[in-house]
This record gives structure tokens, sequence and C-alpha cells, in this order.
């Protein structure tokens, strides 16, 4: 694990790497110097802050939405007949799909980049010389003496 603390406000995306890889998506980088792995890595976490933008963009839509319903519903304010709540709700949909979205590239990153990590450190495992054993001494039987009869 690299580092077990949750960035500052720590989005869906970082938490899905973490729980995931057990790494925060900016870590994931420190891990690899080059290759396929670092791609990933720089995928995973693209994904990652794709997911936490959308997801964070929804939530600002939803609470605005919600805050203008309860004024209207404490009589603090008037819906206007121009479709304020309507447009707000169609940008809401959009942006559940778009995080649903976000959500799905960033499974399929975190996939890829598990299969590639594994498989190498497969090979690694592989190409890596293993302890072969000395060969038992053998003991010599001590040669028999024979006496003169």
């Amino acid at each position: 694990m690299v580092n077990p603390n949750p960035p500052p406000s720590a989005g869906p995306g970082s938490q899905m790497v973490h729980e995931a890889l057990g790494a925060w998506p900016r870590a994931l980088g420190r891990l690899h110097a080059e290759g396929p792995n670092l791609v990933l890595a720089d995928l995973v976490y693209t994904a990652a802050r794709h997911l936490d933008h959308v997801h964070e963009q929804f939530t600002g839509a939803a609470q605005h939405a919600a805050s203008i319903l309860t004024r209207a519903a404490a009589g603090n304010t008037s819906i206007n007949s121009l479709g304020v709540l309507q447009n707000r709700g169609s940008q809401i949909d959009i942006l559940a799909a778009r995080r649903d979205d976000a959500v799905d590239r960033l499974k399929e990153a975190i996939d890829a980049y598990r299969q590639v990590t594994a498989s190498e450190d497969a090979a690694s495992r592989a190409r890596r010389p293993r302890a072969v054993p000395a060969p038992a001494p053998t003991i010599a039987q001590p040669a028999r003496v024979v006496r003169g009869r």
C-alpha cells in the first residue's frame, strides 16, 4: 500500500481506485518507471479524475435543484414558467448518464491495469533464477582394511 490516507476531498473515482488497487490514483504512477504499467497507471489516474469531476458537477446540479425546490416549497420563491426545473432535471439526467459512463470507463481501466501488472509480475517471477540446491556431498564408504591372516 502506497498511502493509506485519502487525499483531501477524495471523490468516488479516487475511492474506487483505492479500494480496487490499494493505492490512490496519483500514487500509481510512482510505482512504475516506464512501459505499459506506467501508461495504464496514467490512464487509471485520468479516468478517476474524470469520474471525480463529473460526480462533482452532478452533485452541484442536484444540490442547486434541491435548493430551488426547498425555497419554492417553503414559499420563499416562485418557480417561474420558463422551465428552470425542467432544464435542471435534464442537466441532472445527462450528468447522471455521464457519471455512469465514467464509472464503466474507470472499471475497464482498473481491469486492464490489473491484467498487465499481474502478467508482468508473473513474467518477472518466471525470469528470476531459482536457487538450485547444491548436490548433497557424497560420503565415500571407508575402505575396508583386510588384515592378513
